[in-house]
């Protein structure tokens, strides 16, 4: 069937949503859900290409634009400040498909982390799709810094021959290095977590550290979670090493319901084919389990 697109809102703002249908009799529908600075059909049209696969297979797929991005009105914002979006568009895709009754998201880098600080509000959200989430803050930043670049480095042949040959400056070398690790060393503060309040009276405590509260809403949804990660990208790596240092972290990876599928040698944004159509096939083998 033909994409359709249209114009929903949040409030007075119009947002712009494209629809690809799927079977008439399908119950679960994909919402893809952009990073930014990204609009809704995805670095080398991944998310376009994605939705005309599912579609194909009988799954209804709803892509956006939220407030600030691409087409939609309103001004740019935060992936931190999109709950609203998000409910206004599971609230259209379900609206223009009657017969759904359940919704994944699926999103990339920080659509990735908007998904896990909000789908646990919306019950009709059942599913996550999660590729390369973002939790960056300064020490887990640093620490990919000196595994996917320092570390590469060294080993390199570049390296030593432009240190030999009087290329590279030693001592602005070490001063980076030595500076990298001291932020690598630091630990993130946080505030305590309130007792004795139910989860769906109160809100996840702002602030608190990006991994801690997208960890908090993690644990609160109950659906199942396909995680996929880049082999050859910075934000997959600084995820890698939050769970590496969180014992919180590697008990919710290691949750029955999740499941974790690496792409060794893919970048940030699956730019190649084979990448992208492996993230397709590894889709929709999820949903259809």
């Amino acid at each position: 069937m033909t994409a359709e697109a249209f114009i929903f809102h949040v409030g007075d703002t119009p947002l712009v949503g494209v629809m690809h249908p799927g079977k008439p009799e399908a119950r679960q529908g994909v919402l893809i859900v952009v990073g930014g600075p990204q609009y809704r059909v995805g670095s080398h049209r991944q998310f376009l290409l994605l939705a005309r696969h599912l579609a194909e297979a009988g799954i209804p797929v709803m892509r956006f634009d939220y407030r600030g991005m691409g087409d939609s009105g309103g001004a740019q914002r935060s992936y931190e400040d999109i709950s609203q979006d998000l409910l206004a568009a599971t609230d259209t895709f379900i609206n223009r498909n009657p017969g759904l009754e359940s919704v994944v998201i699926w999103g990339l880098c920080d659509a990735a982390s908007a998904a896990l600080l909000n789908a646990w509000r919306d019950p009709r959200i059942t599913g996550l799709v999660l590729l390369n989430p973002w939790v960056r803050t300064e020490a887990g930043l640093a620490r990919a810094y000196l595994k996917q670049y320092y570390l590469r480095r060294l080993m390199s042949r570049e390296f030593w021959s432009g240190l030999m040959g009087g290329r590279i400056n030693p001592l602005t070398s070490a001063r980076s290095l030595v500076g990298m690790t001291r932020r690598a060393l630091r630990r993130q503060q946080s505030g305590g977590t309130p007792v004795g309040i139910p989860n769906a009276q109160r809100e996840i405590d702002p602030g608190k550290p990006l991994p801690e509260r997208m960890a908090e809403g993690w644990r609160r949804f109950s659906g199942p979670i396909l995680l996929i990660l880049s082999g050859d990208d910075l934000t997959a790596e600084e995820f890698r090493g939050c769970a590496r240092q969180s014992a919180v972290w590697r008990e919710l990876l290691d949750e029955r319901r999740v499941t974790v599928r690496e792409l060794c040698d893919a970048n940030h944004t699956f730019s190649r084919l084979e990448w992208r159509d492996q993230v397709e096939k590894w889709t929709l083998e999820w949903l259809g389990q």
